[in-house]
């Protein structure tokens, strides 16, 4: 470092010092500073002082808020207790509260209950499904009423709004027994012969101690049957002493089960009832209907095509009020049911009332074990014709079901026996009817020689021609006639048969309703939106049958006859587009095996031979009949002569 750096750095430093002297603080300034730093560390003390208090202030205010809160709490329910007092007297104690579900259930159905109301909150029928592979529920849902109504108190009481308490701590109950082998499902003699557990469900609504209403259900394994009893006890001090019954109300929106079809589901989905000791009817199958029913009534049910929800007292309901309300082309739902039941009530301190729930399928041998009519669920037809479907076509299906499993191959082999069956008939009418074509030619001499002024005298001799032939004029109609109950027979069984519920067989995915080839973007008015192949064959063996037939009658008489007998398949192909596609496929089988016998009787049957011995038959003479002769003696006896022969 030089001599001039040095000097510099010494006299800045100089600068510095002197600098620093002439601007020291006075002692006065340092004892100003000194209180201005005072005063700010007391603010800043005061300042966090008042935000202590500010916060135990809010705290204190809190605290008061939610003593507030309690307090207000505490008298909302207080308030609540008295309007539940007030609105249900003694049942305001069990007026509120949590709904809770529970569950009984076996191998065929599980049935889920609500503690609101103690009521059936649900069931699922576990071995079926809908068409669209949903669970099968009968009913599901918040909208189902089920609940015993009456005045209690001067006030109308209903048991669906209260709380009911579950007797026991389970929520699953599972009744167990024997592995069920097909087709015994629900029945009471493998019931017997093998017995499963039987479980028992019960819910009660206590006002006081000793006094309340009970709700007792009991399922035993392998049954469609649910036991529901009613217990009371001590409720004659609550319960009006003028009142001799008490209301039972069940009411639930039907669920759809099948695919919309006015043939199908739609048009089966109804009310019935069996009255007392009497016959069952119903409400009106296609329309909303109700009904008040004034005398004792022993059952009601909400029937559906294939399932039924029925209710049965264990003695009978002195009457009820049923309605439904139809709906229309509504995906979801089919109908809301409706009925109003009477339970009689005796106003004794203890009383019970028992009935029982089948919850189940249409199926005519599960209902019939019952005897209690329950079968007339199963709609089988007209009373001639459901006679043919009892004892003839149901004891056939059921047999042949025991040996096979595929439906298509049962309705042929039924077609079969029936046709074979009735063979005999079906030879007599060719017969006959060959018998009047050999003698058109005599016919056609007899329109000749009388004039259309003559119509009486032609009748006259066209009838001595035929009694002098041996030819019986009705003898081919009367074959047939014995042949069309089982015709309308399986125009009733097909579509009613749970048994081919959801069975396909080769493009018919569901036997019991429409099969579809073809689905149309639009509606042709009667015969619906979709092709049904089955239905064609059916009308196509049909014209085929139809075309045999006339060639082999003589039809000269009834011109308009040949018209009308082609005209009938077109309009039944029209008629059972929408059908069970089971019974076009029957019909069309049946066609192909009639026509097969034709065939054959025509290459056995000899027609000039027949006419050799029509014309032998024309020479002898006429034989009296009994009768006509038992009147000859009568006249003879009182002095007339018989008319002499021209």
């Amino acid at each position: 470092m030089d001599k001039k750096s040095i000097i510099g750095i010494v006299l800045i430093f100089a600068i510095l010092v002197v600098f620093s002297i002439i601007n020291q603080p006075s002692k006065e300034e340092i004892e100003a500073q000194k209180r201005r730093q005072d005063s700010i560390a007391l603010v800043e003390a005061e300042k966090a002082k008042l935000l202590q208090q500010q916060l135990e202030q809010q705290q204190q205010q809190q605290a008061i808020a939610e003593n507030t809160n309690t307090l207000s709490d505490t008298l909302s329910t207080e308030q609540q207790s008295a309007q539940y007092a007030s609105q249900y007297g003694v049942f305001g104690v069990v007026a509120s509260g949590t709904e809770e579900f529970y569950t009984l259930e076996n191998n065929l159905m599980k049935i889920t209950f609500s503690n609101k109301g103690g009521r059936i909150y649900s069931v699922e029928l576990k071995n079926y499904q809908t068409h669209d592979s949903l669970p099968l529920m009968l009913f599901d849902g918040p909208e189902t009423q089920f609940s015993l109504n009456f005045f209690a108190q001067n006030r109308s009481i209903q048991t669906n709004q209260l709380f009911f308490k579950p007797v026991g701590n389970k929520k699953e109950i599972v009744v167990s027994g024997p592995n069920v082998k097909i087709g015994s499902e629900g029945r009471n003699k493998f019931n017997k012969e093998n017995p499963g557990g039987k479980e028992t469900m019960t819910f009660r609504m206590e006002v006081n101690p000793g006094s309340f209403i009970e709700y007792s259900y009991t399922l035993e394994y392998n049954s469609f049957l649910v036991d529901f009893d009613v217990k009371m006890q001590g409720m004659n001090s609550y319960i009006a002493a003028n009142q001799s019954y008490l209301n039972f109300n069940l009411n639930y929106n039907v669920p759809r089960q099948e695919r919309i079809s006015k043939f199908g589901e739609d048009n089966y989905t109804n009310i019935t009832y069996k009255f007392f000791e009497d016959e069952v009817d119903n409400l009106a199958k296609n329309k909303s209907d109700e009904e008040d029913l004034t005398t004792r009534v022993k059952w009601i049910g909400f029937k559906q095509l294939f399932f039924s929800s029925i209710l049965i007292s264990n003695e009978s309901f002195p009457n009820a009020q049923v309605s439904q309300t139809k709906t229309e082309d509504d995906p979801k739902y089919l109908a809301n049911f409706n009925a109003d039941i009477a339970l009689a009530y005796d106003g004794k301190p203890n009383e019970e009332i028992g009935m029982q729930f089948f919850f189940g399928p249409n199926h005519y041998q599960t209902l019939k074990q019952y005897d209690l009519n329950l079968e007339s669920q199963v709609y089988l037809g007209y009373p001639v014709v459901r006679e043919v479907n009892r004892f003839v076509i149901i004891p056939i299906f059921n047999f042949l079901r025991k040996y096979i499993d595929n439906f298509g191959i049962i309705i042929l082999l039924l077609t079969i026996f029936i046709k074979t069956v009735l063979f005999p008939f079906t030879y007599k009418s060719y017969m006959s009817q060959a018998k009047m074509r050999v003698l058109k030619p005599e016919i056609d001499e007899l329109n000749a020689k009388y004039s259309a002024d003559k119509a009486m005298e032609k009748q006259q001799a066209t009838m001595a021609l035929y009694k002098k032939a041996g030819v019986n004029p009705m003898g081919g109609c009367l074959p047939m006639l014995l042949q069309f109950p089982i015709l309308i027979a399986m125009f009733f069984f097909f579509p009613t048969s749970i048994e081919l519920r959801q069975e396909s067989f080769l493009w018919a995915t569901d036997l019991s309703t429409y099969d579809s080839i073809l689905n149309l973007p639009f509606e042709i008015p009667f015969y619906g939106a979709h092709v049904s192949l089955f239905c064609l064959l059916m009308t196509a063996t049909t014209i085929v049958s139809t075309s045999l037939n006339q060639s082999s009658m003589n039809s000269s008489g009834m011109p308009g006859m040949k018209s009308m007998m082609y005209l009938m398949p077109i309009m039944f192909l029209f008629i059972l587009n929408s059908y069970s596609s089971g019974l076009s496929y029957y019909y069309f089988l049946a066609n192909l095996i009639t026509i097969g016998q034709t065939y054959l009787i025509r290459s056995f049957v000899d027609e000039d031979k027949i006419r050799t011995q029509l014309m032998a038959n024309k020479k002898k003479p006429v034989k009296k009949s009994k009768f006509q002769a038992r009147l000859e003696e009568m006249a003879k006896q009182r002095g007339m002569q018989p008319p002499k022969k021209k």
